[in-house]
């Protein structure tokens, strides 16, 4: 994907439930190609809703969402999210296929069927031994599945990675170490990541941009440098003051 197209616009964007529920409010911004954002906001706040408008997984009511300056709706949904890679908290991983079939798939629809080499290739790429494609996803820890399910975002050879609350599900140790191989791999392929996570300190150590999301409006706009100095306002600080607050509770007991 030239790099020009991995650029994100969000124009006027506004998500409306039958319920009435404005889970999205008139977003306008931009996300330049290169970038690593995260998007950061309480349960409900509206972020993963904003993130699924991406890949139309999820229509928006009002507003225009662009991919590279072009409309995503220019292309039938299927042939737009073979461009965009995807990662969520759940997987998602097909119980009846091996490792293997479940990384080549994106491949596989596309048209490809020599997909050993490739399937080989992307699962050093999340460091994981190559043996791993013939075992069933049952056979893997948590962390171990949820590296399949990058493998598999990354196949088609995406410009943008989009992620939402991908380390959710995994323990703390695994769930830091495989923040740092996504940081890493966003700087080894040239990525544009967006990345929704309710976790604040993940936000500050992965992302170059932390939006902050409440009810449905994006209330901040910054840098981790920028947030740690309480440059953001109210409702960024309030979030920023949990990991302070542990970390200092923290130096306080290694005393």
């Amino acid at each position: 994907m030239p790099e020009q197209s991995r650029s994100v616009t969000f124009k006027n964007v506004s998500k409306v439930y039958a319920s009435r529920v404005n889970a999205v409010d008139g977003v306008s911004l931009e996300i330049a190609a290169g970038s690593f954002v995260a998007l950061v906001g309480a349960s409900g706040s509206g972020k993963s809703t904003l993130l699924k408008t991406v890949n139309r997984l999820i229509e928006p009511s009002m507003g225009d969402v662009l991919l590279g300056g072009v409309p995503v709706t220019a292309e039938p949904p299927h042939l737009l999210r073979r461009r965009i890679g995807y990662v969520f908290q759940n997987i998602g991983l097909f119980p009846h296929m091996t490792v293997g079939e479940n990384v080549a798939i994106g491949l596989r629809l596309a048209g490809e069927r020599d997909t050993a080499a490739r399937v080989a290739e992307l699962l050093a790429l999340v460091e994981l031994p190559p043996k791993l494609a013939a075992r069933m996803p049952d056979a893997l820890s948590g962390g171990q599945r949820q590296r399949v399910g990058v493998a598999r975002a990354l196949a088609c050879n995406p410009g943008l990675l989009l992620m939402d609350e991908p380390f959710g599900a995994l323990d703390p140790v695994t769930r830091d170490g495989l923040g740092k191989a996504i940081r890493a791999l966003h700087e080894r392929m040239g990525l544009t990541t967006i990345l929704v996570t309710h976790d604040m300190a993940e936000a500050l150590l992965l992302a170059d941009r932390v939006l902050v999301m409440e009810e449905g409006r994006i209330v901040a706009d910054a840098t981790p440098r920028a947030l740690l100095a309480g440059q953001a306002g109210a409702a960024a600080d309030a979030l920023v003051a949990v990991p302070r607050e542990q970390a200092a509770r923290l130096a306080e007991l290694a005393r």
